[in-house]
C-alpha cells in the first residue's frame, strides 16, 4: 500500500508542478512596447487565466498595411519553462500561429503575425507552456 501513496505524491507533484520549474523560465523585466501610430486596432479581448497559470492584462491585434500585429496590454502571466504566445482557432492551442517566445511575464509587448489568418476563425490569444503542453491563460478576440 505504501509504495501505492508514494508513486501516486510523486505523479501529483510532477502534474502539479511541472510548467513551474525553473529552467528555459521567460524573462520577468516589465516591458513598454508600442505599436506605430499609423496602426488600427481591429480586434481585443481581456485575458482569462487557464488550468496551469494565471493571465491578466489585454490582447489586442492591429492592422498595419498588410501585417498584422498582436500587443499585450498591461499583461501579467505566471512564469513557466517555454511560454510561447499563440494565435488560434481554440483557447487550448490546436490549430495555430506560433507568434514566438513570450518575451516577458510583465508589461506590454508586441508580435507580428506572419501571414494573413482568418480572424473569423482564428479567435484566442492563448499563453502556452509549449515544454509540457499546459495552458497558463487566453484572451477571446472580437
Amino acid at each position: 500500500m505504501r509504495p501505492v501513496i508514494v508513486i501516486l505524491f510523486f505523479m501529483m507533484c510532477i502534474m502539479g508542478q511541472s510548467c513551474k520549474k525553473e529552467e528555459n523560465q521567460a524573462p520577468t523585466q516589465p516591458l513598454n512596447e508600442i505599436v506605430d501610430s499609423s496602426a488600427m486596432i481591429k480586434y481585443s479581448g481581456a485575458f482569462t487565466s487557464g488550468p496551469y497559470g494565471n493571465t491578466s492584462g489585454t490582447a489586442e491585434i492591429y492592422v498595419q498595411g498588410s501585417n498584422y500585429l498582436v500587443k499585450l496590454v498591461n499583461f501579467s502571466s505566471s512564469n513557466g519553462p517555454a511560454l510561447h504566445v499563440y494565435l488560434s482557432k481554440e483557447a487550448m492551442p490546436i490549430n495555430y500561429f506560433d507568434l514566438g517566445s513570450l518575451k516577458s511575464t510583465n508589461g506590454s509587448q508586441v508580435y507580428n503575425i506572419a501571414g494573413m489568418p482568418d480572424f473569423n476563425q482564428y479567435k484566442f490569444i492563448s499563453i502556452h507552456c509549449v515544454q509540457y503542453n499546459h495552458l497558463f491563460g487566453s484572451a477571446a478576440i472580437n
